[in-house]
């Protein structure tokens, strides 16, 4: 069947009583933040987003029995999440310590004397959106003003005493509650309207509270999958960007002219990607007790290669971005190629594969990521449910909306964490007549062995249908260039003493292969984060050679990336378009 093919056809009762099947799915990952030498976790964000994020995108679906979602998680996030909440649970039942400096600001009595750590402090407290996340909370309003202006005054900062960092802290925590915690927890409405310091009872019972949502994240989820309320699927266990682990040159596909690392080749690449595939299905069934049915697969990154790779491991669906469609479209044979009337709201096949590939709607995606924030919460819902009733009747008739965007970003520049927005979208998209929520692998269960087929497709992302935001800007190749090059010698280090546990070395190397740490590199990010995330990235390179029994090269002393730019969100995420 050529890619100009019908998709499924019109339902009985004509065009008037076609649905139009709408999928929305939310994507959560984060990268490995622990570091196992130093036995802490270098950067808050797994926690943070559990107790905001993770917490309330699971209320909104208890609170919605007639909405289906698909939601994705990356394996490595799901055993950060566990292990957060058995940390929590050790320090509170037998004082254990919690080996993260920013959480454990909550059992501290005491804070240092020096200006570095104190500043430290400051810095980290006043990381979140300001007018969603600061200025709501009176206490935490009045302490941050002190705070900015102790940034620039070393006589202010050392003498603050230590009740005001430690009431900063308690504040910080309270700013990324979500919402339905909030709304369900009478202390927590009184201690967001505290004007007066905290009390160590309060920090422990506000501890307590974060242990307790955190180690309830996993079993909701895997409550609502049971009951058939929602879809989970799974991405490769450390988030790497596939294509380009199979084949780096596979990055021209899309940019002809793009300048690539040193190196020609990711050493033993499909080896490591079918090793992130295996080890994520085993973390996924091990968490939620059945195998997933689908695959995100990292930054929706995708070519031949890696389609015909997932569809060995029998999974019914995948998804990738809308451009990586229309310049596979556009790479058809023939004259008559390119996007056509539906081209995007169909699910299609790789020829000869049975598993349906599903293409994000980039304006409706990215409306809620990037352009919602600031509307009143109905006027964003009915402007949502406008487009997609102008999509309903177009062909093909009974098309699929795929709206996939991740679950943990855009709610901090929402009100009320997007509280509003989600309520009002999943009934509006619940009770609609014409539009009908599902998840992929119900898609697939009406169409399975229809639809058209592609024969090859453009390597891809769902950003801007490249993988520019990886690979191509010199500090991007410069992170790739380390990688490859601590890849090459653990591989030599494990030819040369057969007695090295290759299973030990296999999980700290999939770590250095996420995507996030690239991601951050360039200098259009803000240069803070870049920081954070670069310094992460040389030290877990470094932990893999000292695993292998190496000496740490010279050139994991040298700071990859500086940043310095200003970027929507902070960063923390992308248009699907370039000019959207």
């Amino acid at each position: 069947m050529s890619a100009e093919a019908p998709a499924a056809p019109e339902p009985a009762g004509g065009e008037s009583a076609a649905k139009l099947d709408v999928v929305l799915c939310w994507h959560m990952h984060q990268p490995q933040y622990f570091e196992r030498e130093r036995g802490v976790y270098g950067l808050p964000w797994t926690y943070l987003h559990a107790i905001k994020d993770y917490s309330d995108m699971a209320a909104h679906l208890e609170a919605a029995p007639d909405a289906r979602v698909v939601v994705n998680f990356a394996p490595i996030l799901l055993e950060q999440i566990d292990d957060y909440a058995r940390r929590i649970r050790a320090f509170l039942d037998h004082g254990e310590p919690i080996p993260d400096p920013v959480l454990a600001l909550l059992t501290a009595d005491a804070v240092p004397d020096d200006a570095a750590a104190r500043a430290e402090i400051i810095r980290v407290c006043l990381r979140g959106h300001a007018p969603r996340m600061i200025e709501p909370i009176p206490l935490y309003r009045a302490l941050a003003g002190i705070a900015q202006r102790a940034q620039d005054d070393p006589v202010l900062l050392r003498h603050l005493d230590a009740g005001f960092f430690l009431d900063l802290a308690t504040c910080y925590h309270l700013a990324w509650l979500g919402a339905a915690v909030r709304r369900e927890r009478p202390e927590v409405q009184h201690w967001l309207a505290q004007e007066q310091g905290f009390e160590p009872g309060t920090r422990r019972e506000l501890l307590e509270l974060i242990g307790e949502v955190i180690a309830g994240i996993i079993p909701r989820y895997r409550s609502l999958a049971e009951q058939g309320r929602i879809e989970l699927s799974f991405t490769p266990y450390a988030h790497p960007i596939m294509p380009l682990l199979l084949d780096i040159e596979s990055a021209r596909e899309a940019m002809p002219d793009v300048r690539l690392p040193q190196y020609s080749g990711y050493p033993g690449g499909e080896d490591r990607v079918r090793w992130h595939i295996e080890r994520g299905l085993d973390v996924f069934r091990k968490y939620f007790g059945f195998a997933p049915a689908g695959c995100w697969p990292s930054e929706g990154s995708v070519s031949t290669a890696t389609l015909r790779l997932l569809d060995e491991y029998g999974l019914s669906w995948t998804a990738s971005g809308q451009t990586v469609l229309a310049n596979s479209l556009a790479a058809l044979p023939g004259t008559d190629k390119g996007p056509h009337d539906g081209w995007l709201h169909r699910p299609y096949r790789l020829e000869g594969s049975e598993m349906l590939a599903f293409f994000r709607d980039d304006g409706l995606s990215d409306a809620i990521g990037f352009r919602y924030a600031d509307w009143h919460a109905r006027d964003a819902v009915e402007d949502f449910v406008h487009h997609l009733e102008n999509i309903v009747d177009a062909p093909p008739v009974g098309g699929v909306v795929s709206v996939i965007l991740d679950g943990e970003n855009a709610w901090e520049y929402y009100p009320d964490n997007g509280f509003h927005f989600l309520e009002g979208l999943y009934a509006r998209l619940s009770e609609h007549p014409r539009i009908r929520l599902c998840t992929f692998s119900d898609v697939h269960a009406r169409c399975a062995g229809q639809g058209p087929e592609l024969p090859s497709v453009v390597a891809g992302s769902w950003v801007y249908g490249t993988f520019s935001t990886w690979i191509g800007d010199p500090d991007k190749n410069a992170g790739w260039d380390r990688l490859i090059e601590a890849k090459q010698a653990v591989d030599t280090a494990l030819r040369q003493h057969p007695e090295l546990n290759r299973d030990a070395l296999a999980e700290p190397l999939a770590v250095c292969e996420g995507s996030d740490w690239c991601w951050w590199f360039g200098g259009y990010n803000p240069a803070g984060s870049v920081s954070d995330f670069e310094l992460l990235y040389r030290q877990h390179l470094a932990a893999l050679y000292r695993r292998a029994g190496l000496a740490v090269p010279p050139a994991l002393s040298l700071v990859l990336s500086t940043g310095g730019g200003e970027p929507d969100t902070g960063g923390t995420m992308r248009r699907g378009q370039a000019h959207s």
